[in-house]
């Protein structure tokens, strides 16, 4: 690998000479080394035997060795040319823009402090920026950021440490006053670690690429790429590469790959280790001994190409000249060295990141402002919202969270409500502490009972209370690890980055330096050594859960952006989060219920008044339900109805509709779709009727357009035509019952939309709940409670939303109440006890044990009990209360309870109703029944199935005490 090239070759003395590299420098340039490798000389010669009629194609192979060169530099970071105005550098043309851009900053608003320290705050930016070699870097990003927002692609306030320069506030990268929020450059770009400046820029998920094309046409195409990345061949990946290769079946290399926990990251030899299963049947069975065997040789190794999310180089002349290109299969070159790789070779990467929640904000923005110019009242800035408006924090606090970024997961609602935010520093510090260790380590609980005064707020030294405040005492952000260092201990910021990095790390050797350090250093500002050393080792130890403040502080920003939106135009918000979230089905389920827990009535998709998208109606108070959301029905699809009707009025029926539509644009799976979704239902006709007049509408389109397509004229030249939807008249059939309705609208939906399932069963199944699903989340769960085998004991109650088998011996379970969803998991003997109850749509109560998932955010059950609503009534059942109507024949309830009696059943009574007294009859013991569905639907069509009720005894479930 380190012939540089060869020199000489004597094929017949077996003998080489040549030119050597050791990856740093040429060892002896100019001299030779002579090499008598038999193994590879043989090779060399049998080459060179192959080629004995032709022997010019060996020597030519040694010129173009000798010709080839190749020289790679390392450590030189190569920008492009930012074109400057003449006269100008990029250095003087950086602080130009930066000093007009704060001052247009300082001019539209309250400043945190006075202006000229933000002069000198921004003179010492441009300072260190243009020492590092690095105006060219801001004055490109601050360019291409420029064209998006003048080009209408709406731009994020900033992300990771970026958010702390002056400079990039001043030049709009940011949007975030770093000095109100004490937010620290140093952590962005230290001349004391040579490195990088790194601007992760978010864009509208929709406008992204325009901005890369942008970038590409301003610098040349040929210099402009992305970044590929490399798949890897993970567990559970190559196990099933290698099985498909080796002529096993799908079932059993399944069967394997599914043995393998769900571990992130998880390597095979320590899936051998976790999984008893595995390694049992590794040992047992030589098939799969040899798949595993043979998959641990691969395992690691570059499986595919793909390309990096957001990464973009841009190189001052052809990228050839720096990196390999890769062509991916949409015919787009992308870097054939990975992003560390590019960043080694001095290649400056750009990230242009996709967030959906931009495209949110921006849809909801412009449909909010659409609404005030129709009452004369002026558009909404969202980049200029003052920080301290109580109503969003009262929106806040209440928990009703969904569609605000980064705080509408199931964990972070419950510490939004423990929390009771009502500042801006309260939501930055609410994204820092929704993490792993903060929420294990029992942080999280001290901070909110310290907001809250029910604990004492301390300080580690009284000259650490302006850092702390903020946080109540606690060190939470590593901008705080900087500044203590820099205030107790005299360390300059970037200096006190370092420090930070090095806590990180955790090196024993480096940190007894690292500490020496700091406690000379605070002697000399006269802090006792003991006092210097415990905190030291207090902030070593929340170093490791410090979160990067900027990072934080940007985003609270759009979170607050969108609290915003939901407490002054909820509906226009969360229209704008359904539209942007119409392919992920499970993802509208907790938005619609948001819209109905705020009242905001939803109306059902309509082909004569639905758009793609789901739109805002009734002057702003209610949600139109988007064509573009139905399972099937395409964009093309949704397009060409629209358009149709816009051209030419409403459509009047099914007939009218067929006849209107391309066929070969609308088919007969799309027609179904529409018709079992209602958006049809505004033609008069009920479903089945219209499914079953499906055929004949469509036969009179074709008909008709096959008569214009053939040019066929009635006498007096207009086009003969088939039927009119007068003369075709659909059949008559009986509606649909609750459940095919509801059965239809999932298929057609993906979810449940005039009503839930859960609705018909919700009085019985609450008698046995603890609380609905949102509410035990809401309730969270007590840190302590999450080790495995703990969590607060409930019961909950649902519909079988999903099941999930993993194998044969583990199954997960989705139970639906209509408010939430709630995973549960069984295993092993678990999954065969429970097994007949795994049915979609079927009622259940579960008792477990409910606990946080930090790493999947989630909450989960782990079942104690299980069992379906018809066990439920066998056990349980203890009073069936019939409200008898005036004037019928109490007679006619004999034969009903007759063929359900049971001695050990429920108990009835029927209550009697007279003109001027009503009365309950309990029957006597002999004409107890046993309660199932049969009975339930006989009963109900005697006295109305809303007016039936029964009453379940609560059960004990083993004496526990449940949480209500």
């Amino acid at each position: 690998n380190n012939v540089r090239f060869i020199e000489q070759a004597d094929f017949q003395s077996h003998e080489i000479r040549v030119c050597i590299h050791d990856g740093e420098r040429l060892e002896n340039p100019g001299r030779t080394r002579r090499y008598t490798d038999q193994q590879y000389l043989k090779s060399a010669a049998e080459m060179a035997r192959l080629f004995a009629d032709l022997p010019s194609a060996v020597a030519n192979s040694l010129e173009i060795a000798k010709r080839c060169n190749l020289e790679l530099s390392f450590g030189e970071n190569v920008l492009p040319d930012f074109p400057v105005p003449e006269g100008e550098t990029a250095e003087s043309f950086l602080a130009e823009l930066a000093h007009a851009g704060l001052q247009q900053r300082l001019d539209a608003g309250a400043a945190a402090a006075e202006p000229q320290a933000y002069r000198d705050r921004l003179d010492l930016e441009i300072g260190v920026i243009n020492q590092m070699g690095f105006p060219g870097y801001f004055l490109i990003v601050a360019d291409f950021i420029r064209w998006a927002r003048e080009n209408d692609v709406p731009v994020g306030p900033g992300r990771g440490s970026g958010a702390g320069s002056l400079v990039a506030y001043a030049l709009e990268i940011t949007d975030l006053d770093p000095l109100e929020f004490d937010l620290l450059f140093e952590r962005f770009l230290n001349p004391e670690r040579i490195s990088m400046p790194d601007f992760d820029i978010d864009f509208c998920i929709e406008g992204r690429d325009r901005v890369i094309d942008y970038v590409a046409e301003r610098y040349g195409r040929d210099r402009v790429s992305q970044i590929i990345t490399y798949g890897s061949m993970a567990a559970k990946a190559v196990v099933r590469d290698v099985g498909r290769v080796l002529g096993h079946g799908y079932g059993f290399v399944d069967s394997v790959a599914k043995l393998i926990p769900l571990t992130l990251g998880i390597s095979l030899s320590e899936a051998l280790q976790e999984s008893a299963e595995l390694h049992q049947r590794y040992h047992a069975e030589e098939a799969i001994k040899d798949l595993i065997d043979q998959a641990l040789k691969l395992e690691g190794l570059a499986r595919n190409a793909g390309k990096h999310a957001g990464g973009v180089v841009i190189a001052p002349q052809a990228l050839t000249e720096y990196t390999p290109l890769y062509v991916d299969p949409e015919g787009h070159p992308v870097t054939q060295f990975d992003k560390d790789d590019v960043e080694a070779v001095g290649l400056v990467k750009f990230d242009f990141l996709g967030l959906k929640t931009l495209t949110v904000i921006d849809t909801a923005t412009k449909l909010v402002n659409a609404h005030r110019a129709g009452r004369d009242q002026a558009p909404v800035n969202i980049r200029q919202l003052r920080l301290d408006d109580e109503k969003v924090y009262r929106t806040l606090q209440s928990g009703r969270v969904t569609a605000m970024f980064q705080i509408e997961s199931p964990g972070m609602r419950r510490l939004v409500r423990q929390m009771q935010p009502d500042k801006f520093d309260d939501i930055v510090s609410l994204l820092a502490l929704f993490r792993p260790g903060p929420l294990q380590s029992g942080m999280v609980e001290d901070f909110i009972e310290r907001k809250h005064g029910r604990a004492k707020i301390e300080y580690p030294h009284p000259a650490l209370e302006p850092i702390l405040k903020p946080t109540y005492g606690i060190i939470l952000y590593q901008e705080q690890v900087m500044q203590i260092a820099q205030v107790l201990c005299g360390y300059s910021l970037g200096g006190a980055d370092l420090l930070r990095r090095a806590m990180g790390k955790k090196k024993p050797e480096i940190m007894a330096k690292e500490r020496a350090n700091f406690v000379a250093g605070a002697a000399r500002n006269a802090v006792d050594e003991r006092v210097a050393g415990s905190i030291f080792d207090l902030i070593e130890k929340f170093a490791g859960y410090g979160f990067n403040k900027s990072h934080s502080a940007a985003y609270a920003y759009v979170a607050y952006q969108t609290a915003w939106l939901k407490t002054y135009y909820p509906a226009h918000l969360l229209c704008a989060a359904l539209t942007a979230d119409l392919d992920h089905t499970e993802k509208l389920v907790p938005l619609l219920e948001d819209c109905r827990l705020l009242d905001i009535p939803v109306l059902p998709p309509d082909v004569n008044h639905s758009d793609y998208r789901f739109s805002v109606v009734d002057n702003g108070t209610g949600l139109r339900y988007g064509l573009g959301a139905l399972k099937g029905a395409g964009a093309a699809h949704v397009e060409s109805i629209v358009s149709e009707r816009q051209a030419n009025g409403p459509y009047r029926d099914l007939f009218d509709f067929c006849r209107r539509m391309d066929l070969k644009k609308i088919n007969r799976r799309v027609l179904e779709t529409l018709i079992k979704s209602g958006a049809m239902d505004g033609f008069g006709a009920n479903r089945p009727s219209l499914r079953a007049g499906l055929d004949a509408a469509l036969g009179a389109a074709e008909q008709q357009a096959a008569a214009a397509a053939a040019g066929q004229v009635d006498m007096f030249g207009a086009v003969a035509s088939a039927p009119e939807a007068q003369d075709i008249r659909l059949p008559q059939c009986p509606p649909w019952q609750t459940t095919e309705i509801l059965q239809a609208e999932k298929e057609s939906l993906g979810l449940y939309f005039s009503r839930h399932p859960m609705d018909a069963f919700r009085a019985e199944l609450a008698q046995f709940s603890s609380n609905s699903i949102d509410g035990l989340i809401a309730n969270g769960v007590p840190q302590t409670d999450n080790r495995r085998g703990g969590g607060r004991e409930v019961v909950a109650a649902g519909v079988v939303w999903g099941v999930r088998f993993q194998g044969e011996r583990r199954v997960f379970v989705t139970l639906d109440d209509g408010t939430g969803r709630l995973s549960c998991a069984l295993y092993d003997d678990d999954v065969e006890r429970y097994r007949r109850f795994l049915q979609k749509d079927k009622a259940l109560i579960i008792h477990g044990r409910l606990s946080y998932d930090a790493y999947d955010d989630g909450y989960r059950i782990a079942p104690l009990d299980m069992f379906d609503l018809d066990m439920a009534r066998r056990r349980y059942a203890s009073l069936l209360c019939l409200p008898w109507p005036p004037g019928r024949d109490v007679g006619e309830l004999k034969p009903v309870l007759d063929r359900f009696r049971d001695e050990q059943g429920c108990r009835i009574v029927v209550r009697m109703a007279a003109q001027s007294a009503v009365g309950d009859l309990e029957l006597p013991d002999s004409w107890r029944v046993a309660v199932c569905d049969s009975l339930l639907h006989e009963l109900g069509g005697l006295c109305g199935a809303d007016a039936l009720s029964v009453r379940y005894r609560r059960p004990d479930f083993g004496a526990r005490e449940l949480d209500d």
